[in-house]
């Protein structure tokens, strides 16, 4: 019952987490209004939120080597308290950056030590354990939208303020329950970073290769759906932010069926099956104008892509043994959130170029469904580690 209070409490932290990354997305063109930017800097405040989330990953793997996971969870989210109430009272574009910044930072801790963490508690259903968990983080994505514009009858800052009175509410709670919880002792084994991380590089370098431009893209097109929307389909504002919230509530049940899936299917072609999909329903976006159409592959585009992220957490933690799991998992969690972080700058730099939405992401579709194709030619070879 206290590892069942413990899983709860830390659903509930995740959604806080996730809230804290995904809110900027809704909050764009609000951004570009109150401070007078462009797409290019706009984009960017959402870049630095993942880049936060990016930058604490390795020396979270190392932390983990001294401290329990529980402890460095429980700090996730006092780091997450106090950022977001500095990004609330933001009054320039700059220290809104910082603040953004600092929301990534505690993300990034959380989901390094969380997730081992997780993966320990519960040995023997490790894909369905990070299938709930990832469906109560995809809950705040799908939130995210409605919440905003809940709050814009008010102000935008409001929307970070509950953030960083929930996240301190529930960081408490979490440190209570932790304490009456026995913790698993896996993560014991695991005492030599850099050794650690090195042994299991192969296993590292084939995960990135399969997931890392995928989330790239990704970034890119879910932080400026709501403007592509608008902008290339021709919808409302309201239908605009009704298609990106879409997107996000296919990810709930996603993330369930794919950490299931991922328990029962060979992983690299799973992975690789995800992938492909996801590129050519990116295609096929540009493509489609209706109505009914976009309200379509939108559910397809982001029922695929959130399957992505439990299966490559199962993959990782299963793979991965006792003695290596935090400080290789911890490497390969901060260069994929590296290469996120970069999608949404990216791409915002693009639009500003001059190129089209619809050329932007059908180029970067292409180039994903070709690395698809070569990587699933090397598994069919037996050139890809398992």
């Amino acid at each position: 019952m206290a590892r069942a209070r413990l899983f709860t409490s830390l659903c509930v932290l995740v959604f806080f987490i996730n809230l804290a990354r995904i809110v900027f997305a809704p909050l764009l063109n609000v951004f570009i209004s109150e401070f007078g930017i462009g797409e290019a800097t706009a984009g960017l405040i959402v870049t630095l939120a993942w880049i936060g989330s990016a930058a604490p990953r390795l020396p979270t793997g190392w932390i983990l080597t001294k401290v329990p996971r529980h402890y460095v969870v429980i700090s996730s989210g006092s780091i997450l308290a106090v950022s977001s109430a500095i990004a609330a009272t933001a009054t320039t574009v700059e220290h809104l950056m910082v603040g953004a910044f600092f929301m990534g930072i505690a993300s990034g801790v959380y989901f390094v030590s969380a997730n081992p963490l997780l993966s320990e508690l519960y040995p023997e259903r490790i894909g369905r354990v990070m299938g709930i968990h990832g469906a109560a983080n995809q809950i705040a994505a799908v939130v995210a939208a409605p919440f905003v514009a809940l709050t814009l009858f008010v102000d935008w800052r409001l929307s970070l303020w509950a953030i960083a009175a929930g996240a301190a509410v529930i960081t408490i709670y979490t440190w209570f329950v932790a304490r009456e919880t026995e913790m698993p002792s896996a993560g014991q084994a695991d005492r030599n970073f850099v050794a650690g991380a090195l042994s299991e590089w192969r296993l590292i370098a084939t995960a990135l290769a399969i997931v890392g431009f995928a989330v790239f893209v990704w970034q890119g097109l879910f932080n400026f759906y709501e403007l592509y929307m608008i902008q290339s389909k021709g919808l409302s504002d309201r239908a605009a932010g009704l298609m990106l919230t879409i997107v996000f509530a296919t990810g709930v049940p996603a993330f369930y069926f794919g950490g299931d899936f991922a328990d029962r299917l060979p992983q690299i072609p799973y992975l690789l099956g995800i992938v492909g999909v996801f590129a050519v329903s990116v295609v096929v976006l540009t493509m489609v104008e209706s109505l009914v159409g976009l309200i379509l592959i939108s559910v397809i585009v982001g029922f695929v892509i959130h399957s992505l992220f439990p299966a490559v957490d199962t993959f990782m933690l299963d793979t991965l043994p006792d003695s290596t799991r935090g400080s290789a998992y911890a490497v390969f969690s901060s260069l994929w959130m590296a290469t996120q972080a970069l999608g949404s700058s990216a791409v915002g730099t693009l639009i500003e170029q001059g190129y089209t939405y619809d050329a932007v992401f059908t180029g970067g579709a292409l180039l994903l469904g070709a690395l698809i194709v070569v990587l699933t030619v090397l598994e069919r070879m037996g050139r890809l580690p398992t």
